[in-house]
């Protein structure tokens, strides 16, 4: 199988980019087609045809099979889709072609398992392309809004996109629920081309979108736990830092070792990525032992706090009430959980179980080992910008399976042609991909 990388996509105005989708029964027959279609492109007769680039990308839509050997050509005008088709017809490589050989034994059967992060994925601007292009981003982020504002004083859409007077980005209470409805969103986007989740997962506060897209928590249970669980957090802030380290669990914990009790695992994202958590006195003491040591590790931006140490105990009773309203129920997509790590049943997600999300190790690692043991191969991480792949991939290969871990959006890069990208990743994976949305 031979996938081309899905480099920057470029976005930009009107008209947008547009996905030419073409397949074949074998790699031949795939650049025979594009042959074909740039011959009657080419033609005089289909020179005012040409002129409309959505109706050719409509008409391949509608005739096309969704055969073993697919591509995606993506482009704003003429010009760059002809280019692109005309590498696929001569069997080369280009940045706007995303090809690849879907699985037969999966064909057009498999879905991924939608993952998403916690907090650390922001940037500003992230959602402004989405917001100006897509009626269904759009639309979610409204949904969003009017899910919150009971329990926010600021505008959704306003601080997404900067207006000046808005509190900022970085403040806790703020980024919680933006980042919480930017996820949501995309995970609709996804789901308006026909790509349902195989599983549901979330790192920290991404579970509470994981519950949500599941099916175990209403847009307003999720929405209010978010925004007053992030508010309770500005009660500790001040107190603490989070810092990444790129080392073996074991090794980390041995260091932790002459910090019990001011210091303490927050999250193993992998089988040597690990997040550390509490005091801020030690953990400067703690950075300069991992400098000493020559380990690498970064704190976490803009965070200001110790989630997942003891810090969150002086919450508990808050935590508590603001999640007791909530009504769990079982889910439709199963979810797995990081609180465990291992799927569980949705209607367990009750006050206590939020409070333990906050409190305890995020167990992401042990989630994603569960997934691929289980058997799913394919994860889209449904956020502004993957951070959760590498250790995803530490994971499936410690493991000795093979897994596919693709991005939504990527830092400075949020709109059409870069989702377009990762909707033609999919598709050459072997997801059905309802392509009529991209022509609605």
């Amino acid at each position: 199988m031979t996938n081309s990388a899905i480099q920057d996509v470029p976005v930009g105005a009107e008209p947008g980019t547009v996905p030419w989708v073409l397949s074949g029964r074998s790699e031949a027959g795939l650049h025979a087609q594009a042959s074909r279609l740039l011959a009657r492109l080419d033609s005089d007769s289909a020179r005012n045809v040409l002129d409309d680039v959505a109706e050719v990308g409509r008409s391949l839509v509608a005739v096309g099979a969704a055969n073993e050997y697919r591509a995606v050509v993506l482009g704003r005008d003429r010009t760059e889709l002809l280019a692109g088709l005309r590498a696929l017809a001569e069997g080369q490589s280009a940045a706007n072609v995303v090809s690849g050989r879907a699985p037969k034994q999966v064909r057009g059967d498999i879905r991924p398992v939608f993952v998403f992060p916690g907090q650390g994925t922001q940037w500003v601007g992230m959602a402004v392309e989405l917001l100006d292009t897509s009626a269904v981003f759009a639309e979610s982020i409204r949904d969003c809004e009017r899910a919150l504002s009971p329990h926010v004083s600021w505008s959704l859409e306003d601080v997404l996109r900067g207006v000046p007077g808005c509190p900022p980005l970085d403040r806790v209470d703020v980024v919680q629920p933006v980042l919480f409805s930017m996820m949501l969103s995309l995970a609709r986007l996804w789901r308006s081309f026909g790509v349902e989740p195989a599983a549901a997962v979330g790192h920290s506060q991404g579970e509470i979108v994981a519950a949500h897209v599941a099916g175990a928590l209403s847009l307003e249970d999720a929405a209010r736990i978010v925004a007053l669980r992030s508010q309770a957090l500005m009660k500790i802030c001040g107190r603490g830092e989070m810092l990444t380290v790129l080392a073996p669990g074991e090794q980390v914990r041995a260091m932790l070792a002459d910090w019990d009790g001011a210091l303490s695992v927050a999250a193993v994202n992998g089988p040597a990525t690990i997040t550390v958590s509490g005091d801020t006195a030690a953990m400067t003491e703690f950075g300069a032992a991992l400098s000493a040591a020559r380990m690498m590790r970064w704190r976490l931006p803009g965070v200001d706090f110790a989630a997942h140490s003891a810090h969150v105990e002086d919450l508990r009773d808050t935590l508590l009430d603001l999640a007791a309203e909530a009504t769990p129920v079982r889910s439709t997509v199963p979810f797995y959980s990081t609180v465990t790590g291992q799927r569980i049943q949705t209607d367990e997600l009750d006050a206590e179980y939020w409070y333990r999300n906050l409190r305890q190790t995020v167990r992401f690692a042990d989630a994603v080992r569960a997934l691929a043991e289980d058997g799913h191969t394919l994860f889209v991480e449904c956020s502004a910008q993957p951070v959760l792949t590498v250790g995803m991939q530490d994971i499936v290969d410690e493991l000795g399976r093979s897994a596919v871990l693709m991005a939504t959006l990527r830092n400075e890069d949020g709109g059409m042609g870069r989702f377009f990208a990762a909707l033609a990743e999919s598709y050459v994976q072997g997801v059905a991909v309802d392509w009529t949305a991209a022509f609605e």
